[in-house]
């Protein structure tokens, strides 16, 4: 991890409206790009939907939260059970980079980067306009990163909602006003 990046995997931001989140996780990169662009993959911690290969290719995501983790733990108020978004592949450079847009924000970058046996995952999310909506976004990507780090380590992950709760708590102390 590099020293511009908040220890225990909290993400930081790097421009006023920029979250940047890593993770070192079990590699080798294919695996963790098969995790970032096969739905069947993907939903196992982050959001399913089929995903071209190709720059311009479109695409929608879908989440399913209360389906990460069993259990789920208690979902917040507000939040539905199921929320899709489209997106468009802008960039994509397997199994090195990936960049996609993102419902109206900047978009996101996911970078990935060998480290002997292991890989770093690099997130980056772009253009998050205001303070409510970093405090959905970074715990949310804490939370989802965390899951697939169990997931790729054969280990059970905490619930999701009730980790996201908890990190929402932190990211709210650790963001300026």
């Amino acid at each position: 991890m590099t020293d511009r990046h908040a220890e225990n995997g909290y993400g930081v931001l790097t421009e006023p409206a920029t979250l940047t989140i890593e993770r070192l996780l079990p590699g080798p990169a294919e695996r963790i790009w098969g995790y970032i662009t096969d739905s069947d993959l993907r939903r196992q911690w982050l959001a399913a939907g089929p995903m071209g290969s190709e720059a311009g290719s479109p695409f929608e995501l879908t989440w399913r939260n209360d389906e990460l983790t069993d259990p789920a733990g208690e979902r917040p108020p507000g939040f539905p059970t199921v929320h899709s978004m489209p997106g468009e592949i802008i960039e994509i450079d397997p199994p090195h980079r990936l960049v996609i847009t993102w419902g109206s924000t900047g978009g996101v970058t996911f970078d990935l980067a060998p480290q002997g046996k292991d890989v770093l995952l690099t997130i980056v999310h772009r253009r998050l306009g205001d303070r409510s909506l970093m405090l959905n976004i970074a715990p949310g990507w804490h939370m989802h990163l965390d899951i697939l780090a169990a997931r790729l380590r054969g280990e059970q992950p905490e619930p999701f909602w009730d980790g996201w709760t908890r990190l929402r708590l932190d990211y709210d102390r650790r963001l300026p006003a």
